[in-house]
């Protein structure tokens, strides 16, 4: 973060220092919510949580070296102390942003999100300096702590956003106020929640509405290819950049096919001049992602072949997200069991039909959390597109939903031991460790919170013996 002092602080926040015997002491460390995390010049910013209050360990993070805690309460050591942690952890965000004046990029989508901030990030850095949300810290904790990282340095912040309701993005986007907004897709995930694809577009299109008019730089990178993503050109004032494959994207892709290990391959198309790309991520789904990362790259002054060549060498940053890796024996195993919903459950099926062409292909798949109403014809599609992929065998993990997942696939074909359903991760390991093969593929992917990566950890640690390749 960028060195404010105490008193700044507390002015920018609206809160009032105890036990502060030098209100001209900076900040010049980060902001940090992990006590263990607390360092010289830190801020420690104390959260109540349902098991945790902490509070508890002001002492320890000042011990520490930390310049004082952000607190609801005085805690007997150096603190600014305000009536909301959260909403005093935003104002300070909103204060840095605008006074490092850095370009702020933000997106958000149903699905994609992460893996296209990644690859934003990984391509914008070869051109400066750029700061970018860590995993998937996008919600009002996690994207002010983003923002806080920035230095005087950083020219380019790209910020995830994340939504369950309507007005969330938009408050996002009052915290960090971006010049670029992308929207990848409007899909299924937290359908539930929201109520239906409509309510989700709204959700999702607030973004677009807070960005600048064209004359003052704002840019909305929109999905040609999704009608609900394509109507927000409506919504907003400023310029309109669309990527897909529809006629009318400004950024597209031509000749796009996967190598022999499931990689994209393509001709990539911008304004200003076309390139070749091959990716090192899996899955032809990446291929849009790419394209929205070059949509926000050329509009930020980058040429096509400065994006070709990033995009060619840009990697998997988080984790569990087509995550591949080859045992001694030639068993490779998918780790994309970070989160699922129908759109990436689908198209992680196909990464995996692409990789396991002329191999025997598993796909261990479970529950697909927060579909509401559409759950069960949304885990009986994906069980009938397995086999219509004739993925070798399918292992439904878990309860009801996995169930449909496994009756979708009978129903579409997948009889004997095709396709089974099995209780629980633990079933799952023992059943794949007395049937796989030297040179299978297996795809593990399920919602964040069935906790199928034990499954591909496991898969791992039983293949331990002599070197792990990591593609």
């Amino acid at each position: 973060m960028i060195a404010l002092s105490l008193a700044e602080i507390a002015e920018v926040v609206g809160g009032q220092t105890h036990d502060i015997p030098d209100p001209s002491v900076q900040v010049t460390g980060p902001v940090v919510l992990d006590s263990r995390e607390a360092g010289p010049g830190s801020l420690f910013a104390a959260f109540v949580g349902e098991r945790v209050d902490g509070h508890d360990y002001a002492a320890q993070v000042v011990g520490a070296g930390a310049a004082a805690v952000l607190a609801s309460r005085p805690v007997g050591v150096p603190a600014i102390v305000v009536d909301d942690v959260q909403a005093a952890l935003g104002a300070l965000a909103r204060h840095v942003v605008a006074r490092l004046g850095t370009t702020l990029v933000a997106l958000t989508g149903s699905a994609g999100k992460t893996s296209t901030k990644d690859l934003i990030a990984q391509v914008l850095r070869r051109k400066a300096p750029t700061v970018f949300t860590p995993g998937s810290l996008n919600n009002e904790i996690g994207l002010p702590l983003t923002a806080l990282t920035a230095t005087e340095e950083t020219k380019f912040l790209v910020l995830e956003m994340g939504a369950r309701g309507i007005g969330h993005i938009r408050y996002l986007a009052g915290l960090t106020p971006p010049k670029v907004g992308l929207v990848l897709n409007v899909g299924s995930a937290h359908i539930g929640e929201f109520g239906g694809r409509e309510q989700i577009a709204q959700a999702k299109g607030e973004l677009v509405e807070s960005l600048p008019p064209a004359e003052e730089g704002g840019a909305a990178i929109l999905n040609a290819d999704d009608p609900l993503v394509r109507a927000m050109a409506s919504r907003t004032k400023a310029k309109v950049i669309l990527f897909g494959e529809s006629d009318e994207a400004d950024v597209s892709a031509e000749n796009v096919r996967l190598t022999d290990s499931g990689q994209p391959s393509f001709r990539l198309h911008t304004p200003s001049g076309a390139s070749d790309v091959t990716m090192r991520l899996y899955g032809e789904h990446h291929v849009s992602n790419a394209l929205a990362a070059a949509a926000v790259a050329h509009e930020l002054g980058m040429s096509a072949d400065e994006i070709a060549t990033a995009l060619s060498e840009a990697g998997s940053l988080s984790r569990w997200r087509m995550e591949v890796t080859e045992r001694p024996d030639g068993v490779t195993v998918v780790n994309d069991a970070y989160n699922a919903n129908p759109e990436s459950m689908k198209a992680a099926l196909r990464a995996l039909a692409a990789m396991g062409k002329g191999r025997r292909t598993w796909a261990v798949l479970g529950k697909m959390a927060e579909l509401g109403d559409e759950a069960l014809a949304e885990h009986d599609a994906v069980g009938r597109l397995a086999v219509r992929l004739n993925v070798s065998k399918l292992v439904a993990v878990g309860g009801r939903e996995a169930a449909w997942l496994q009756l979708g696939a009978y129903n579409e074909g997948s009889w004997g031991e095709e396709s089974v359903h099995v209780s629980d991760a633990q079933a799952a390991v023992d059943l794949l460790r007395s049937q796989l093969r030297p040179g299978d593929v297996v795809l593990v992917k399920a919602s964040r919170s069935v906790g199928l990566e034990s499954v591909a950890q496991a898969l791992l640690e039983t293949g331990a013996e002599g070197e792990v390749v990591t593609r």
